[in-house]
């Protein structure tokens, strides 16, 4: 008999080996084909008909970022619950915390898996329920290891070469009956044992006998911004079929509109200004409720413009104080998902910046690169200028910023309207 499944997510790490001054966003927010890396990892779990709930434990600061994350995921299968939990400074007390607050969901069994690995398959989530419908009490996918290993025990010192015969490099899920699991991690915390990398060596250490279950080479955990590349690659690779999303050719989509956004955001004390979701050093920032991106906001109000939906505003409310110093990607995430809702792509974007200072030439190429990196657009479809206002109103006295911002849209074209 098929055992009741949830997922559970771990999302509460910084990632620091992918840090970058210009974008502080841990790993699992960073984009991949326009979308955060953990909106693709949330779209295997809600599109597999085993698992029911998926619990994704994040940092408390990264709450808004979640929800951008969760709205660019997408589900063709009913009756999922998505649910959330704040981690702890470790990976295994993230774990812990994830396991009790699924404990009274009444799931069955876990699997456990990074929210850096967006490419978990469906084949690799089965092979894992089989074995625990089979009665396994922990299940860890994993690939066989094909390098020739060497040890060393210092530079310097001569090489000895391991043999390879036998041996698996782990991935996630890791998969367990859910009581087994949570016990195990209880009696590590009693045990004051926190230094488990990973589920099954804890789950090992408390007795557990865990099997293997054939993982995929592709599904790869993302540590640097050579596996970010490599993520880029594989999605935009992958047959149409295979991908999350199929997007119709622009030549399909007959009805053109255009939406203009405008914003403005003065400056406060600060030591960089985000424009396009790129931080420039400069002696001031904007000031705003989110992280004042005015380029952002009147790219995002544009294309709301132009499908009819509002403004920025009446989505996310800055009297809201879930997007207090929120970054302004997830507000065009959402925009761009509206769009792609209704059939429709981002087609072109022209953005016209305002001010004195800073200096924004040195800067376009990257302000524009990340622009289409968000909107999932080519860069040769974002223009990115800027102009000043002869030192005449508020940004010839250097008191902020403006930005103009016009976006076009193709959608299919319904003769009902």
């Amino acid at each position: 008999m098929n055992k009741t499944a949830a997922a559970l997510i771990v999302a509460a790490g910084r990632g620091t080996r992918l840090s970058d001054p210009g974008n502080r966003q841990p790993k699992q927010y960073k984009l991949i084909a326009g979308r955060p890396v953990l909106s693709h990892t949330l779209d295997a779990f809600l599109n597999h008909p085993r698992i029911s709930k998926i619990m994704t434990v994040i940092h408390p600061d990264d709450t808004a970022l979640y929800g951008a994350a969760a709205t660019a995921a997408e589900c063709t299968v009913k009756d999922k619950e998505l649910l959330t939990a704040f981690g702890g400074d470790t990976r295994q007390q993230s774990v812990l915390a994830g396991l009790k607050a699924l404990e009274d969901t009444g799931c069955e069994c876990v699997l456990i898996h990074d929210a850096a690995r967006p490419f978990v398959s469906e084949t690799v989530i089965d092979g894992l329920l089989a074995q625990l419908d089979a009665g396994a009490d922990g299940v860890l996918a994993a690939i066989p290891v094909v390098d020739t290993l060497k040890h060393c025990e210092e530079p310097g010192q001569p090489l000895r070469t391991i043999d390879r015969s036998g041996l698996w490099a782990a991935q996630t899920p890791q998969a367990f009956p859910f009581k087994l699991i949570l016990d195990a991690h209880l009696s590590a915390a009693e045990a004051k044992r926190n230094d488990f990398t990973d589920d099954t060596g804890l789950a090992e250490w408390a007795g557990v006998s865990v099997k293997l279950s054939e993982g995929d080479p592709g599904n790869f955990k993302i540590t640097t911004w050579q596996d970010l590349s490599r993520a880029e690659t594989q999605v935009k690779q992958a047959p149409m079929n295979q991908q999350n999303r199929t997007r119709p050719p622009l030549s399909e989509l007959l009805d053109v509109r255009t939406g203009i956004g405008y914003d403005v955001h003065a400056f406060e004390a600060g030591d960089a200004v985000i424009l396009g979701g790129v931080a420039i050093p400069h002696g001031r920032k904007l000031k705003g409720h989110s992280d004042a991106d005015v380029v952002l906001h009147a790219i995002t109000d544009a294309t709301l413009g132009a499908i009819g939906d509002g403004d920025i505003g009446s989505h996310f409310p800055p009297s809201d104080p879930k997007w207090k110093g929120a970054s302004s990607d997830m507000f065009q995430f959402d925009a761009v998902e509206r769009v792609t809702k209704l059939g429709g792509r981002l087609a072109h974007i022209d953005v016209t910046i305002i001010c004195e200072e800073p200096k924004i030439g040195p800067h376009r190429d990257a302000i524009r690169q990340n622009v289409a990196q968000i909107c999932d657009i080519p860069a040769s479809r974002v223009s990115v200028k800027a102009t000043t206002s002869e030192r005449l109103g508020f940004t010839g006295r250097k008191e902020g910023i403006a930005t103009l911002a016009s976006v076009t849209i193709r959608l299919p074209l319904s003769e009902n309207e």
